[in-house]
């Protein structure tokens, strides 16, 4: 899934897809569920190309809780600067500006858009997804999943520093 930059020829363009869901390399952290349709503005200033669009699909994620899987819709909209690889040169030390967060580096004339997608549905997620609001998890003892029924570990932890004390307090 490679953008060939060769074939822009016009400084303005338009690129629509529609990848099917083994066409991008699934993460450990979910798998693409449904088609990706991306869509996408190409602007050409001499070499460094502006691309400006969305990438829509559904995502099959781990709920953080239960470690059920389910799935979650994914809109993500972008705004990418790509520069030829030689223009990263790194060589002096500087203050990264907010332009420079949106600016990314292609080499040998192509864009690896899988890639791009992939950053996209990362960026796209929550830092600890959930099935539901309500999901009560696994239970800590057993690992029991507590959506689907209740077990009779017992819950409660007692400090084995604070023993003495329990045992003044039941000789009173």
């Amino acid at each position: 899934m490679f953008l060939d930059l060769a074939r822009i020829r016009t400084p303005h363009e338009h690129y629509e897809q529609i990848y099917q869901p083994d066409a991008l390399a699934s993460d450990e952290s979910f798998r693409v569920a449904a088609p990706v349709s991306l869509a996408l503005d190409i602007r050409k200033d001499k070499q460094t190309f502006h691309l400006t669009g969305r990438v829509q699909t559904t995502l099959e994620l781990p709920c953080s809780r239960c470690l059920e899987p389910f799935t979650r819709p994914v809109d993500a909209a972008f705004d990418l600067r790509y520069q030829p690889q030689t223009a990263n040169t790194g060589a002096d030390e500087r203050e990264i500006a907010e332009d420079d967060l949106s600016t990314a580096f292609y080499e040998n004339e192509e864009i690896d858009l899988g890639q791009m997608m992939r950053e996209q549905f990362l960026l796209s997620l929550p830092m600890k997804p959930l099935c539901s609001e309500e999901c009560r998890g696994l239970c800590p003892v057993c690992g029991t999943n507590l959506n689907r029924g209740a077990c009779d570990c017992k819950r409660g932890w007692d400090d084995p520093r604070f023993d003495a004390l329990r045992e003044l307090r039941t000789k009173n």
